[in-house]
C-alpha cells in the first residue's frame, strides 16, 4: 500500500529511457486484468506516460495469487513490517495456511514469520509508526508486553523521541512492569507479576519462535514448557538451545 514516491520517479525515468524491461504479471477477471506482480512497475510506467505495458496473462487461484504476491513483495527492500504481517495474516485466516507453509512459501524461518505477524497485536498507533520507519518492529515486539493502548503509544513516542535502541527499549518497558508491581497491593500484585512474566514469555517466543509457558511459583522457582507441533519443530528448538551453548 505504500510507495516512495522518489523512489517510483527514479525507476519511471528508468522506463523512459529503457522501456519496461520486466512484463507485469496479470490474471483475467472478465472484464479486467488484476494485477499478480508488478504493481510498482505499472505505477512508474504511468508516470513515464506509457499507455501499454507489456504483461504476461497467467491462470492463477485466489491463494496463487496471494503467494506470488508476497514474494513478489518481499523483494521490495522497502516493505514494511506490517504490510508483511497482514500479507502472513490473509495467508492464515482466508485460505488457511499454517505458519510451516506460509515460511515455507516464502523461504524464511517459521520464527520470522511468527514474529512479524505478532506485529499485528500492537496498537493501531503504534503499528503506524512502524509502517512510517519511526520505530523498528524490534522496538514494536518489545512493547507487546504492555496491554494498554495507550501506554504502548506513549512508550512508542518515548523511543523515538529519546532515540532509544531496542535493548534500552526493553529496559525501560521491563523497569514500568517493575514500578507498577512495587506500586500496587498484594492483591494487584499478582497482576503485575503475570505482566512480568508476559514479558519473559515474550522474549523466549522471540528466540525460540515457539509458544513458551512460565509457571512461576510465589518462591519464584518454576517451570517453563516450551511447545512443539512435530518431531521437526522438536529437532529446530533442541539445535536452537544447543546453538546458544555453543
Amino acid at each position: 500500500k505504500n510507495f516512495d514516491e522518489d523512489a517510483l520517479q527514479e525507476l519511471s525515468e528508468s522506463i523512459k529511457q529503457f522501456g519496461l524491461i520486466q512484463p507485469i504479471v496479470v490474471k483475467n477477471k472478465g472484464e479486467y486484468y488484476e494485477i499478480v506482480a508488478g504493481e510498482r512497475r505499472w505505477r512508474a510506467a504511468r508516470i513515464a506516460g506509457f499507455k501499454e505495458v507489456p504483461v504476461i496473462i497467467k491462470e492463477y487461484n485466489d491463494k496463487e495469487s496471494m503467494e506470488i504476491a508476497i514474494v513478489e513483495n518481499l523483494q521490495r527492500e522497502d516493505l514494511n513490517p506490517i504490510e508483511e504481517a497482514k500479507a502472513y495474516e490473509q495467508l492464515y485466516n482466508t485460505y488457511g495456511l499454517k505458519q510451516d507453509e506460509i515460511a515455507a512459501s516464502v523461504s524464511k524461518s517459521r520464527t520470522a514469520i511468527t514474529n512479524i505477524m505478532r506485529l499485528l497485536k500492537l496498537d493501531e498507533r503504534v503499528q503506524n509508526m512502524v509502517i512510517e520507519n519511526l520505530i523498528s518492529s524490534g522496538h514494536g515486539r518489545t512493547l507487546l508486553s504492555i496491554d494498554d493502548g495507550d501506554v504502548q503509544y506513549q512508550l512508542a513516542e518515548k523511543i523515538l523521541d529519546e532515540n532509544l535502541s531496542v535493548r534500552e527499549a526493553e529496559k525501560l518497558v521491563k523497569c514500568i512492569l517493575e514500578h507498577k508491581e512495587n506500586k500496587k497491593n498484594v492483591e494487584e500484585e499478582s497482576s503485575q507479576e503475570k505482566s512480568m512474566i508476559d514479558f519473559f514469555e515474550n522474549k523466549m517466543k522471540d528466540i525460540l519462535g515457539s509458544k513458551v509457558v512460565i509457571k512461576n511459583k510465589k518462591n519464584n522457582k518454576g517451570k517453563i514448557e516450551i511447545e512443539y507441533y512435530s518431531k521437526d519443530e522438536l529437532e529446530r528448538i533442541i539445535d536452537l538451545i544447543q546453538s546458544i551453548k555453543e
